[in-house]
């Protein structure tokens, strides 16, 4: 990884604030090294397709659909925007220009972001434009949407909160970063009267809604080694929250859980993680850079089990669901379901062969994922 990233390096130099580009383990789909081969396996569950709709090609970005009840919204590298409820295509219309992340909504507006770093905001019920506002770089990651606020994240870690009702800037929280970092889609979790933000340099901090002040911080990992690229230890997915315990996972350092309230660390982990971890009531699961699922102790972070017949298979972030299962995508559309006692591979499913680089998001009790494709898959597990 190390030579790859120093390979590229003297073309991503971008003046004093300089970005790693997408490359290991975010420049494609396809992995650097030959990736495990899927093997037969015993099914003890089933993953079944509810429904399945296309809103057009990511490209080279990263789109995220959103989901509010029953309803999806969704979007495509080519501009268009589409909203399905079970399935069914309510409206589908075309922003007029290329966009460059996924969909935030909260039932009432529907905002994107573009190459540009314009935000643009629809309602939700038919998807009208209500209104446009700028941020100071494209916008690689899905808006969130928390208190009346649009709240947006530009590719230059600045976090943008608009007005939801009328698109007008109401604060933006900005922090110093390391002069190289990596080029990712993460975005930001609204929890309660707070916004999660994971940061270049290792941070998590929670920024009030309210004003945009910052309420606490917390170290995910702390750069380490001689040189620049060593030193990248960024937090390039999003946090994962279970009452008043909070985890993250950072790039080249951690993954640690901490306490809401206090800051105060709970446990932490080596472990290098792009695409992050999720909880649920016994485990945190973690999806490590080598492809490998970890379960880690709830409560003291010690290891459960290991799942390492997916490596090299540029996982997602796992995502807990009922009924004791885990699921993660891989870079070729192939849906994994692992059992939560021992991570035994349990079900798969084949979506249409482009790989899932956004993290899985719950829909009612399953799930549903976005290809590279512009697939949109309603997945349950039985």
């Amino acid at each position: 990884m190390r030579a790859i990233l120093l390979a590229m390096v003297p073309a991503l130099l971008l003046g004093a604030c300089s970005s790693v580009e997408k490359l290991n383990p975010f420049s494609s789909s396809d992995p650097k090294v030959k990736p495990a081969e899927l093997t037969a396996i015993q099914p003890t569950a089933e993953l079944k397709t509810l429904w399945k709709e296309s809103v057009g090609s990511a490209g080279n970005f990263t789109f995220s659909p959103a989901v509010v009840g029953d309803s999806v919204y969704a979007a495509g590298r080519d501009g268009t925007i589409a909203r399905f409820d079970g399935g069914r295509q309510v409206w589908r219309i075309s922003a007029g220009q290329p966009l460059s992340g996924g969909v935030g909504s909260d039932g009432k507006l529907v905002v994107v972001g573009t190459p540009k770093g314009e935000v643009l905001a629809f309602e939700a019920t038919a998807g009208r434009e209500t209104w446009k506002a700028r941020v100071s770089s494209e916008v690689l990651a899905a808006p969130a949407m928390a208190d009346g606020l649009a709240i947006v994240r530009s590719g230059d870690s600045r976090i943008f909160a608009f007005d939801a009702a009328d698109g007008k800037r109401r604060w933006v929280y900005q922090r110093s970063t390391p002069s190289l970092s990596l080029r990712s889609n993460v975005g930001v979790l609204p929890v309660g009267k707070v916004t999660l933000a994971g940061f270049p340099g290792g941070k998590l901090v929670a920024i009030a809604n309210n004003n945009g002040a910052a309420v606490w911080e917390v170290t995910v990992a702390l750069p380490k080694g001689a040189t620049e690229l060593e030193r990248v230890a960024d937090v390039t997915s999003s946090p994962a929250v279970s009452g008043s315990m909070v985890c993250a996972a950072a790039f080249q350092g951690r993954a640690a859980c901490f306490d809401s309230n206090t800051g105060n660390t709970l446990w932490s982990r080596e472990m290098s993680s792009s695409t992050g971890l999720d909880i649920d009531n016994r485990h945190v699961y973690v999806t490590d850079d080598k492809g490998a699922v970890h379960a880690l102790d709830r409560n003291s972070g010690a290891s459960i089990w290991k799942q390492d017949k997916l490596a090299r298979r540029s996982l997602s972030r796992p995502l807990a669901l009922g009924g004791g299962r885990v699921a993660v995508a891989d870079y070729q559309g192939v849906v994994h379901l692992l059992r939560q006692e021992d991570g035994a591979l349990a079900a798969r499913a084949v979506t249409d062969g482009g790989a899932v680089r956004a993290e899985p998001v719950r829909y009612g009790t399953g799930m549903l994922v976005q290809t590279a494709n512009g697939g949109l898959f309603a997945l349950e597990a039985n």
